[in-house]
């Protein structure tokens, strides 16, 4: 695999990472409000259902830290599902959330999977 290629698919997993550990851990915390813009009440009331979006990209990292692990054919195809993945999350987040979804999601997941697809070449 290309070295640039690994390198964006491994930023993008750790960006998912922190996602996690912002969603799962730190909702109802000031990094959490600034980050989502989220009053205390609003934090508090959805600590829940932020935990469960931490899991979600939580796995999103696993999927993609497992193709760069894997390495080969499969593992391109693995960060090419989980790159798609998160493509679509950030769409989704881009039109039902925030607009800036789309810059911190699914336009890295973009460069990535164009990265990945070109090392496959």
């Amino acid at each position: 695999m290309h070295t640039a290629a690994a390198i964006v698919v491994g930023l993008i997993a750790l960006l998912h990472i922190y996602i996690l550990v912002l969603e799962m851990f730190l909702w109802d915390k000031p990094a959490g409000l600034r980050a989502f813009g989220m009053s205390q009440d609003k934090a508090s009331a959805t600590k829940v259902l932020g935990a469960n979006q931490g899991l979600y990209n939580g796995f999103l990292a696993a999927g993609l830290l497992w193709g760069l692990w894997l390495g080969g054919d499969f593992g391109r195809q693995v960060q090419v599902f989980f790159l798609l993945c998160v493509l679509v999350a950030g769409v989704f987040g881009a039109l039902t959330a925030s607009r800036k979804i789309l810059f911190i999601q699914a336009v890295p997941a973009t460069i990535g999977l164009l990265l990945v697809m070109a090392a496959a070449r």
